[in-house]
């Protein structure tokens, strides 16, 4: 099938291939925030953990945000999406209406006034990353769709549907797959 577009670039989502048997990157969805000469960095949106992000930060205020699987590099690290935007110093930009980081100490006072909802952030454990010709060869492999990334998606109220539900929002040739089994001979 054609990719609608043909270069990976900061702010677009990579949707792994239905039979990609992966064991993290089966039916991903990862947006990326860095692309370019030194390598491809993104986030796996719809791999929610059981794991509250104030039980893994010492010192986070009491919250039912939930920490993410960002991908299976530096998993002792954290990292967040938001759209918090200028009102979080030290926030990158990495498409319109969503920003990766900012100061922390502020995040935590934010949290802690009610400041910041679900709807307004994702917390990560590690991340998904790729050397500078890696990923480029898998798009030629098709182990990846490309498609355009949107606030909706990437702060989806329920995170385990995104998979299918940008696969139907990319048109009929790719919501077929939406509905494709994990494992086709248990069919």
């Amino acid at each position: 099938m054609k990719n609608g577009i043909v270069k990976p670039t900061m702010g677009k989502l990579l949707i792994s291939e239905p039979f990609m048997m992966d064991s993290y990157f089966q039916r991903s969805v990862v947006l990326l925030t860095e692309h370019g000469n030194e390598g491809t960095i993104g986030f796996i949106l719809n791999k929610q953990t059981n794991v509250l992000v104030c039980d893994v930060l010492n010192g986070f205020p009491e919250t039912d945000l939930p920490l993410y699987f960002g991908g299976p590099v530096q998993t002792d690290t954290i990292h967040f999406l938001h759209t918090l935007g200028a009102s979080l110093e030290g926030s990158k930009e990495v498409m319109k209406g969503i920003y990766w980081g900012g100061n922390l100490e502020q995040l935590k006072y934010m949290v802690e006034k009610k400041m910041v909802s679900q709807n307004d952030i994702k917390f990560f454990a590690g991340y998904s990353g790729w050397d500078p010709n890696q990923l480029k060869q898998e798009l030629k492999h098709h182990t990846w769709l490309l498609y355009e990334c949107s606030k909706k998606l990437a702060f989806i109220e329920d995170p385990q549907k995104l998979w299918g539900t940008v696969l139907k929002t990319m048109g009929s040739d790719y919501a077929i797959m939406a509905n494709f089994p994990v494992d086709p001979s248990l069919n």
